[in-house]
C-alpha cells in the first residue's frame, strides 16, 4: 500500500531587502509540503519499518522533488537545498527519519539539482501548526557559508497526531549581505588541512 496524502503546500518566500539595506539580488526560498498519514500509527512498536518506508519513501520524494522544480524553473537554478519531516505527536522521532533518510527520498532531489555536498536535514515531533525547519546549505560547496539558511514555515492543521508533515527546502542565492567569510579561511586561520578539518 502506498503513502496517504491528504495535502501539500507550496510557499515562496523573495527577501529584496535584508539589513535595512537592497539585495543585489533577491534572495528566493522555495518549500515544498506533503501531509501524509503515518503509516506506523496504531500499530504499537513496529521492528521492521522498511515495506512502508520502500512505498512512501520514492513517491514523496518524486512528489516533493517535482514541486520545487517546477517553482525554481530548474534542477541547475537551485543553489542550497535541504530536507525535513515533523511526526504528529502519536509517533516517533524514527516515523519522520524513516521517510526522509533513505536513498529512496532524497535520491529524487539529489539528481534533480546535481548535487556533491550531503542533504541537510532536521526530523522533530510536534502537534498541528508546529515550527517546520528546513535547513539549507549549498548543494556543490558545504564550507559555503553565504547558503547556510533555514526555511521556517507552519501549517494549521497539520500534522496531526497521527500524521507525517515531509518537506523539501530550496534557496536561488545566498544571505543578501553575507559577510562572514567561509570555513576555509577558519581552518587556514586555526592551522587546519582543509581536506582534513577534524585532523583525524
Amino acid at each position: 500500500m502506498s503513502i496517504q496524502i491528504r495535502k501539500t503546500l507550496l510557499q515562496v518566500e523573495t527577501t529584496l531587502i535584508e539589513g535595512g539595506k537592497t539585495a543585489p539580488l533577491p534572495l528566493k526560498l522555495y518549500s515544498a509540503f506533503a501531509v501524509v498519514k503515518n503509516p506506523w500509527a496504531g500499530k504499537g512498536f513496529v521492528e521492521d519499518l522498511k515495506p512502508e518506508i520502500h512505498a512512501g519513501a520514492p513517491v514523496l520524494g518524486e512528489l516533493l522533488t517535482r514541486m520545487i522544480i517546477e517553482a525554481v524553473g530548474s534542477g541547475e537554478s537551485v543553489e542550497g537545498y535541504g530536507k525535513a519531516a515533523v511526526v504528529g505527536l502519536d509517533g516517533e522521532i524514527e516515523h519522520a527519519s524513516a521517510l526522509i533518510h533513505t536513498l529512496r527520498f532524497g535520491n529524487h532531489y539529489r539528481n534533480a539539482v546535481g548535487v556533491k555536498s550531503y542533504l541537510a536535514f532536521c526530523n522533530t515531533r510536534g502537534p498541528a501548526n508546529a515550527p517546520i525547519m528546513i535547513p539549507l546549505m549549498d548543494k556543490n560547496d558545504e564550507g559555503r557559508r553565504s547558503h547556510y539558511l533555514t526555511i521556517q514555515a507552519a501549517i494549521p492543521d497539520a500534522p496531526a497526531a497521527d500524521e507525517i508533515l515531509v518537506a523539501l527546502g530550496a534557496s536561488v542565492g545566498g544571505r543578501p549581505h553575507h559577510r562572514i567569510g567561509d570555513r576555509y579561511q577558519d581552518l587556514k586561520d586555526l592551522g587546519h588541512d582543509v581536506t582534513n578539518p577534524a585532523g583525524v
